[in-house]
C-alpha cells in the first residue's frame, strides 16, 4: 500500500550555473529546456500517476512561488512550504518532515529535485515503488546511477554488500558517501565497479529522516522541533523566520548521509538520468547537428566547427550568432547578457554570478 507516500520536490534553487538563462525570478527549475514543459513541470509529471497532488509538497522561496503555482495548479497551495531563504538541503528536508509529521505520522517522504531530466519516467516510477517498499523497513533509501563515465562533476556512492530485493531491485548497504573527487579519484572509482553516481534523490520515512537529523544535526533538530510546535498557529511564520535565521547552509548529503548509520541504494539503471547543472551537460542530453553542434532559442549560424552550443533567448529581436572555424563553445545570448565560455568549463559560470553579487549587480542576477 502506497496510501501514505509523498513527493517532497525540492524547487528553491537559482540554479547559478545556467546563468544568463537562470535568474532569481525566472529560476533554472521554471525553464522549458526540452519542448513545452518546463524542469519542474516535468518532475511533478513524473510522479503523480503514483502520488496525487494532495500528497506533493513544494519546498522553495517565496519569490518563486508564484511562477511555480502557475505550473502547477492542480497541487494544493497549503503544500508550497516556503523557506525564508536558502539554507541547504538538510534544512528544506527536515522542513517538509516536520510538515508532513504533523499531517501524517505514518508518512514516507520521496525527496526529489526541480531540475532533473529523466527521460524514461515508467521505469523511473517503478524504483520509485520499488524504494518505498524499501523505506517502509525504516531504512534511509538512495537512488544511484550507475556511471556511464569517471564525472568528476558528481558525488559518489561506495556500494556494499547485497541486501533484500524490492520490486525486483536489488538494495545494497551503502559504505560511504564521497563528495565531487578529482578526475583521477574518479577513474579509480569507476574501474573498480563498486560506485554508483549519487543522484540526489532520497526515500524514507519522515520519522526516519528526523530520528537521523537529531544524531546529525542536533541543532537543525532543536529548530525544526520549534517549528512543528508552531505549525498552524498565528505565529507560525515568525517562528519559522526566527529559527531559519540561526540555520547553517548544510547539504544532506554532508550533514547527514555522510554519517547516517542505515543506508541503502538502489541502482536505478535505465532511467536517461542527467542532472542539469550546467550548459555542458544539457548539451549533451540535448541532439546535435552531424557536425556535432546544436543551435536552439533562434538563429545560429555555425561553419567549420564542432561541439558548439548556441543559446538565443533575445525576445522578439532578430539576431543571428554565427561562429566560424571554433570548436566546443558555449554563446547564450539573453539580450541584456552575453556569455562566451569553453563547453569543458561550463561548470564555473557559478563563479561569474558570484562576481556580478560583489559587484552590486543585482539587475543581472
Amino acid at each position: 500500500m502506497t496510501d501514505h507516500f509523498y513527493a517532497a520536490i525540492m524547487a528553491g534553487g537559482g540554479g547559478t550555473r545556467l546563468w544568463p538563462l537562470s535568474r532569481r525570478r525566472r529560476p533554472k527549475q521554471s525553464l522549458a529546456l526540452f519542448g513545452d514543459r518546463s524542469l519542474f513541470r516535468m518532475a511533478v509529471d513524473r510522479v503523480l500517476p503514483i502520488i496525487p497532488p494532495e500528497r506533493i509538497l513544494i519546498l522553495t522561496v517565496e519569490d518563486q512561488m508564484g511562477l511555480l503555482r502557475e505550473q502547477a495548479p492542480e497541487v494544493p497551495e497549503a503544500n508550497f512550504i516556503l523557506e525564508p531563504a536558502p539554507r541547504g538541503t538538510a534544512s528544506a528536508i527536515g522542513l517538509a518532515a516536520v510538515h508532513l509529521m504533523q499531517r501524517d505520522p505514518e508518512a514516507v517522504m520521496a525527496c526529489l529535485t526541480a531540475d532533473h531530466y529523466i527521460g524514461n519516467t515508467p521505469r523511473f516510477r517503478e524504483v520509485l515503488l520499488a524504494a518505498h517498499d524499501a523505506a517502509m523497513q525504516g531504512s534511509l533509501i538512495t537512488l544511484g546511477i550507475t556511471p556511464s563515465r569517471p564525472d568528476p562533476g558528481y558525488g559518489y556512492i561506495r556500494r556494499g554488500a547485497p541486501e533484500a530485493r524490492h520490486r525486483g531491485f536489488q538494495a545494497f548497504r551503502v559504505l560511504s558517501f564521497q563528495e565531487k573527487p578529482s578526475p583521477e579519484t574518479a577513474e579509480a572509482y569507476i574501474a573498480s565497479g563498486e560506485y554508483s553516481w549519487n543522484s540526489g534523490m532520497f526515500i524514507w520515512r519522515a520519522q526516519a529522516i528526523l530520528d537521523e537529523i537529531a544524531l546529525q544535526m542536533p541543532a537543525l533538530h532543536q529548530g525544526l522541533g520549534a517549528i512543528r510546535a508552531a505549525l498552524g498557529k498565528d505565529d507560525e511564520q515568525e517562528i519559522v523566520r526566527q529559527v531559519w535565521k540561526g540555520l547553517d547552509t548544510v547539504t544532506v548529503d554532508y550533514g547527514i548521509m555522510e554519517g547516517a548509520r542505515d543506508v541503502l541504494v538502489i541502482p536505478a539503471d535505465d532511467l536517461a538520468w542527467t542532472d542539469v547543472g550546467d550548459w555542458g551537460r544539457l548539451f549533451d542530453i540535448l541532439e546535435k547537428d552531424p557536425h556535432g553542434n546544436l543551435s536552439i532559442g533562434g538563429e545560429g549560424l555555425i561553419e567549420g566547427g564542432s561541439g558548439n552550443f548556441i543559446v538565443l533567448d533575445v525576445g522578439d529581436a532578430r539576431k543571428l550568432v554565427a561562429l566560424l572555424d571554433v570548436e566546443d563553445l558555449v554563446v547564450v545570448d539573453t539580450g541584456d547578457a552575453l556569455l562566451v565560455c569553453k563547453r569543458q568549463q561550463a561548470h564555473r559560470v557559478k563563479e561569474l554570478v558570484e562576481l556580478l553579487k560583489r559587484g552590486g549587480r543585482d539587475d543581472l542576477l
